[in-house]
């Protein structure tokens, strides 16, 4: 009987599914540089033939993305910073203390991730105006979408605090250190690489916000890339050279981020970051 090298189809698989989900990035690096005959021409062509890389000093410069990507880097810092610093603790408490109100708390967590942010902003909008906060409308956008972000933080860095064995911070405790000690000298770095995971997921999700941002910021010098790249879009829209070179600077730096990052990613992950 023959035998099936499962492994290897298994590989080409794998291949095959990263090179199709892949596509769409190769697709809006290949079409920035094309002209705008080219981009319509049929069939289409996978490389340009004549690529204009001045497109995309063009696009900079026309569109003002530097400032748009700096909103993006100062929302997107601080929901993470302020996810880790309270989803942190929340989730160290819920993982090391059993009760049943403690499970009571974990399912109304899981169920604040449910609900989409399309049926929150509204209710949120309101609350800011109430409060004042619509003056301050990055801050604004940066408590909506850590209050977004905080529920999935908890639920995946509390798995990575069940991980550490709770005999360290007990030995600890013996030792003389207070219970703040144990958590900061013992049980937070057992547990940094998955809270690294988790911090640098959030980031990349909240580079990426759209919908509170684009609900909230009105003026124009505060948005984020997210809602400048949707100034490009209309019924007459033409540009699609434009459109793809704005978007290939905008994810670029995301995607040079987890490149870099990507050894410290799986190293979480493995190491019971997601269990």
């Amino acid at each position: 009987m023959t035998r099936i090298p499962t492994p290897k189809i298994f590989l080409v698989l794998a291949l095959g599914l990263a090179a199709l989900y892949l596509f769409p990035l190769y697709w809006m690096y290949a079409t920035s540089l094309k002209g705008a005959s080219e981009i319509f021409a049929n069939p289409p062509t996978f490389w340009p033939r004549d690529p204009d890389f001045s497109i995309f000093a063009a696009t900079w410069e026309r569109r003002n993305m530097g400032t748009f990507l700096w909103n993006s880097l100062v929302i997107a810092t601080g929901v993470t910073s302020l996810t880790v610093l309270l989803g942190t603790g929340c989730a160290y408490v819920l993982a090391r203390y059993r009760s049943g109100w403690i499970d009571v708390g974990l399912f109304l967590i899981l169920m604040l991730q449910v609900l989409p942010a399309s049926t929150m902003v509204t209710p949120l909008y309101v609350g800011f105006n109430q409060l004042g906060l619509l003056s301050f409308p990055r801050t604004a956008v940066v408590l909506a979408a850590a209050a977004k972000a905080i529920p999935f933080y908890i639920v995946l860095v509390r798995a990575t605090f069940m991980s550490v064995p709770r005999e360290l911070e007990e030995a600890a405790l013996v030792d003389g250190n207070s219970r703040w000690g144990a958590f900061f000298f013992i049980v937070l770095p057992l547990a940094r690489n998955g809270i690294l995971v988790l911090a640098i997921l959030t980031f990349m999700q909240a580079f990426g916000e759209y919908i509170y941002s684009k609900s909230i910021i009105t003026t124009q010098s505060l948005q984020p890339a997210s809602v400048g790249l949707s100034g490009f879009l209309g019924p007459n829209s033409t540009d699609w050279n434009g459109i793809m070179a704005y978007a290939a600077i905008y994810v670029t730096p995301i995607v040079l981020v987890f490149v870099i990052l990507q050894r410290r990613i799986v190293a979480g992950l493995t190491s019971g970051a997601l269990k």
